[in-house]
């Protein structure tokens, strides 16, 4: 069997990436030792660790690590199909994107976070202020590489597919939809991200659960390794929902090709 030369080349980059986070994790547990921060400041790696055990055995971090992840993955998915939809119709509709173009630019120039307070005020302390937040957040970058993409297709493919009598609804799904797709997946890799601030920032200005209260609550109880526990926990939720849109990217674009290198990230 012939190798693709890739394999060397991967196999170098896991040991790198594995040795840069053995040397992270031996700099967290005797740096903060060794220059003299007080554990207040920067909790050693085991502190940190004892820290998750507790929180996972007393403080539900299981519940509120699920909570978090199920707004983020609500936001998420409904803030992505929004953003394509309205990038598929200004496209698709110069006169829907005239009509559109400012308020939608006007909605992106606003600080989405802002509206957390006012969500709160509409809907309480529930789930809907947070999932809100991150359609808001996750929206606007899927929708401008819709829009993007579809500005920038060749008109000389639409002008041949209208050549063979193709009706709009055909030059859209053999055209411009798949044309389309990997500049949505490179906007859904954002959102991805982004969805996990917009959830936190709900939960920090009126959550009763979820890692952005813990995160809340530790900082108002001067628990920095609670603090610490929490931001690793946002970190492997929004690394989970990173991968998946890897995932789903390659399933349904296989038959690009991938990059030499990098091509996970």
């Amino acid at each position: 069997m012939k190798s693709d030369g890739r394999t060397p080349l991967i196999g170098k980059g896991a040991t790198a990436s594995l040795a840069l986070l053995v040397i992270f994790l031996a700099a967290w547990q005797w740096g903060p030792g060794l220059v003299g921060l007080p554990t207040f400041i920067v909790p050693p790696l085991s502190m940190v660790a004892r820290e998750f055990v507790h929180a996972w055995q007393m403080d539900h971090l299981l519940l509120h690590t699920g909570v978090t992840f199920a707004e983020v993955l609500a936001g998420f998915v409904l803030g992505s199909l929004l953003g394509a939809f309205i990038g598929y119709l200004l496209g698709m509709s110069p006169t829907a994107e005239l009509a559109l173009s400012p308020y939608i630019l006007a909605l992106q120039i606003a600080p989405k976070v802002a509206f957390a307070p006012l969500f709160i005020l509409w809907m309480g302390f529930t789930v809907y202020p947070k999932i809100l937040v991150a359609i808001l957040i996750v929206f606007f970058p899927v929708m401008v590489n819709v829009l993007t993409a579809l500005r920038n297709i060749d008109p000389d493919l639409i002008n041949l597919a209208r050549s063979f009598k193709a009706t709009r609804a055909q030059i859209f799904w053999k055209v411009e939809f798949p044309t389309s797709m990997p500049p949505m997946f490179a906007g859904l890799r954002i959102g991805a991200t982004l969805a996990v601030v917009g959830v936190v920032v709900g939960e920090l200005v009126g959550g009763n659960v979820g890692l952005g209260y813990l995160l809340s609550f530790g900082e108002g109880q001067a628990d920095t390794p609670l603090v610490f526990v929490s931001i690793v926990m946002l970190t492997v939720v929004g690394a989970i929902a990173y991968l998946g849109v890897i995932l789903i990217e390659r399933r349904v674009l296989h038959y690009l090709p991938r990059r030499s290198a990098g091509g996970n990230i």
